[in-house]
């Protein structure tokens, strides 16, 4: 070795020996190192840089816990150090990213300290935020704003947000179960029949050992009507949340219920937060940072409460299955969609229920035989039966015979056989062509409802489009698909159907316009039915113009009974099951038709 060279090995291990070449991490990357870790969920490697890694680890995971962030952003604003100091300081800069977009970030600082000639961020809770204090955490919580209400067409409330209370029952502490579900069922049986004290210990008896079992879920008013008998029996707790309810508690049961659920996600809003500090018992102690909630708009339906509520009134008297659906027949909202009871336990049938159509189909037909040119006066025979091909004897109600008579009158009286010869002379698919411009047969895809208008399948059999023209043979239709046929008449094109304000309603086909030359005498003989056919106890409740029907099902000695019209902008369809007449049917309408004035 040289002289030269030995002089600068020498010179290295001196300046070596200063520390002006140390490997040794410095204070400002260690609080780099520090922050970069904290924010990248690596926990272990963030708390090894600090003095003390037991206490910093359990205070970094308790705030992470809390505030469940989806990430984290940390970094270094500035380290300062004197010289040869073994202290230094850093100003930093934390910005976490939380629930619902939320973001939350702040200045912080901390201390760093030279230990055995290795820096360390000097742990203190002050690290993770300046109020943070000695053995204090953070805690949050969701501040939820109230829910937005569903409008009706003209703004009324159709669910709004009330408080609702639910009854559990803790076998465990109840003692006498028996006796607590006696007292419940008598209490809650008031509100609701289905709540009877055998109901109640039979679904105990299905929760687990350890849970509890919820009797009941009550407005508020209900539950403060029960309240002095229930609430202090043994074993019973109450919870309360904020619902949104119908008006009342059956009100537009088959279709309230799925707009809420089409709209649950845009009526919550969005949620405001709350952080704060909590002592070591888990006290509030001091606010951190708060954003307040954002409530979300009101829905706007094409419902309305007015014609729901005449609709439901119209059927409630009614023993047997019924339904009303109305539609505005210029705009295609969806007005109301009513059933009672004994409807409402065979589901949503006035959407997609299937039936046959009967009489009330004539208005597809007659349609057909104007556009294939049959005049509304021309005349045709009115039979009491009439064979068809040979093969199938098509009678009239009670086979009456009007003889020779104007195609409008055979509409008003409703003549079976007058219907069956026309159809029987018709293409295959004429009526399933007519029945599509009207909306029979189309599929929608509606926010908000599901539904079925019903199906007209082409029929090459002649007997089979003789039965089809009088209702019955293959075709089936909903009381919705039959709504639909009264709104095209009277607004003159299919309308789309509508429920969500706002939202797309998606058809399967976009059908043509029934001609003008077809829908001019099909109207009047619709008004005809109600001057001086089967509907005169419509007559004193302005100009209505309709269909009655009666439609065979089963082996043929029951039918069910249809009423389907319109009046101004308001068309409908009204089906009661198994009546064996259409005068059930006529007699809702009237009823809803008054309460409408």
């Amino acid at each position: 070795m040289t002289l030269r060279t030995a002089l600068a090995v020498v010179a290295l291990l001196v300046l070596s020996g200063c520390g002006l070449f140390s490997s040794k991490p410095g204070p400002d990357q260690i609080a780099g190192d520090f922050l970069t870790k904290l924010a990248a969920g690596d926990v272990d490697g963030a708390v090894a840089l600090t003095d003390d890694p037991g206490k910093a680890k359990e205070l970094v995971e308790k705030v992470r816990g809390a505030l469940k962030p989806a990430a984290v952003r940390a970094s270094v604003e500035q380290v300062r150090s004197a010289g040869e100091s073994s202290a230094a300081d850093a100003t930093a800069k934390l910005e976490w990213e939380l629930a619902h977009g939320r973001v939350w970030s702040y200045q912080t600082k901390f201390d760093l300290r030279r230990e055995e000639d290795a820096w360390k961020v000097h742990w203190a809770p002050s690290v993770l935020h300046p109020k943070l204090g000695a053995q204090q955490s953070i805690g949050s919580s969701e501040v939820k704003p109230a829910l937005a209400p569903v409008l009706d067409r003209e703004g009324t409330p159709l669910l709004s947000p009330e408080q609702v209370v639910s009854i559990l029952l803790d076998p465990a502490q109840a003692g006498d179960v028996g006796a607590v579900a006696g007292a419940l069922g008598a209490a809650l049986g008031r509100i609701d029949p289905a709540i009877t004290a055998a109901s109640i210990t039979e679904g105990v008896g299905k929760v687990p050992a350890g849970q509890v079992y919820q009797v009941a879920a009550l407005r508020d008013a209900d539950y403060q009507s029960v309240k002095p008998e229930i609430y202090e029996l043994p074993g019973v707790r109450f919870t309360s949340q904020t619902s949104l309810l119908a008006p009342a508690r059956d009100f537009g049961s088959q279709v309230l219920p799925a707009v809420r659920k089409a709209v649950e996600e845009e009526i919550a809003g969005r949620a405001g937060l709350r952080i704060y500090t909590v002592n070591a018992a888990g006290n509030e102690v001091e606010d951190l940072h708060e954003v307040a909630p954002e409530p979300a708009e009101a829905i706007s339906t094409g419902l309305s409460r007015a014609v729901q509520t005449a609709a439901e009134d119209a059927l409630e008297p009614i023993a047997e299955p019924a339904m009303l659906v109305a539609l505005s027949a210029s705009t295609g909202d969806v007005l109301a969609v009513a059933q009672n009871k004994p409807a409402d336990e065979q589901g949503a049938i006035a959407l997609t229920g299937r039936f046959p159509p009967g009489s009330t189909f004539k208005m597809i037909t007659a349609a057909a035989a104007v556009e294939a040119g049959v005049p509304a006066d021309s005349p045709q025979p009115c039979p009491g039966k009439m064979t068809i091909d040979g093969r199938r004897i098509v009678p009239n109600d009670k086979e009456f015979d009007k003889g020779t008579i104007p195609l409008h009158s055979a509409f008003a009286f409703s003549c079976n056989t007058t219907f069956a010869k026309i159809a029987s002379e018709l293409p295959a698919d004429a009526l399933t062509k007519q029945a599509e411009k009207f909306g029979l047969g189309v599929d929608f895809e509606i926010p908000g409802i599901t539904t079925i208008t019903g199906s007209v399948p082409p029929a090459t059999d002649v007997v089979e489009r003789a039965e089809d023209g009088f209702g019955q043979g293959k075709l089936l239709a909903s009381p919705f698909g039959m709504a639909l046929v009264a709104a095209t008449a009277s607004h003159g094109s299919m309308p789309t159907p509508v429920v969500l304000k706002g939202r797309e309603t998606k058809a399967n086909l976009k059908p043509t316009a029934p001609s003008p030359a077809v829908l001019e005498p099909l109207r009047a003989m619709m008004r005809e039915v109600v001057e001086s056919g089967t509907a005169p106890q419509l007559r004193p409740y302005g100009d209505v113009r309709g269909k009655t029907g009666t439609a065979q099902f089963g082996d043929g000695t029951n039918s069910h009974g249809w009423f389907v019209g319109y009046r101004g902008d308001v068309a409908f369809a009204t089906l009661l099951l198994g009546t064996n007449t259409s005068a059930p049917a006529v007699e809702a309408s009237a009823r809803f038709l008054r309460a409408l004035g």
